[in-house]
């Protein structure tokens, strides 16, 4: 591995790689280059490639700076108060919401998940992100409504809606478009 200083595109991690059959150019999350290409291939051969996708790179680099910008981020430290709250909530309100619906779950894990509030597996094991203790608390009820609807419904159906909607006293709409204001939140590295 090689770093690269181009003029225009900044550093470029070079990566001469014996599996590799093509050459690969990836723009990292913080904006940074990393090109793999063949064992066969030479350096100079591969940054033109990069070169030549110029454009790409600008576009991508500027989606993943909006996205940084409009993500917001927690500190570490923040993530065991968050995962202690979590504990203290999540079980007793799952609980509570289970016994007032009749809808049952076989197992609980409060994840650290990143990409999504919650899941529920075929088994109707149901997973809640701790990071949902950033929510008000009347969208933290919604979330888990919504993974106790899947232990019926294991489908986003007109018959899945209908319940999640009759749950929420008809706000279900509603309540997604609020949840849809807010984001989880990336860690943030010191």
């Amino acid at each position: 591995m090689v770093t690269v200083h181009h003029p225009t595109l900044g550093d470029i991690e070079c990566v001469r790689s014996l599996r590799a059959r093509s050459m690969r150019l990836v723009v990292r999350s913080d904006g940074s280059l990393r090109l793999t290409y063949p064992l066969l291939c030479n350096r100079l051969k591969a940054i033109a490639f990069a070169e030549s996708r110029r454009g790409w790179i600008e576009r991508t680099r500027r989606r993943l700076a909006e996205r940084r910008a409009n993500h917001p981020t927690i500190e570490r430290s923040e993530v065991e108060s968050l995962r202690r709250q979590a504990r203290a909530y999540i079980p007793a309100t799952i609980e509570r919401l289970s016994l007032d619906t009749g809808l049952v779950y076989s197992s609980l894990r409060i994840s650290s998940a990143h990409t999504r509030w919650g899941s529920c597996s075929a088994h109707n094991g149901i997973s809640i992100s701790l990071f949902v203790m950033l929510l008000p608390e009347h969208l933290r009820e919604f979330i888990i409504l919504h993974e106790l609807c899947h232990t019926r419904h294991h489908n986003h159906s007109s018959a899945f809606h209908l319940l999640l909607n009759k749950l929420t006293n008809g706000n279900e709409q509603r309540l997604n478009k609020e949840l849809r204001s807010y984001s989880i939140p990336r860690i943030e590295e010191k």
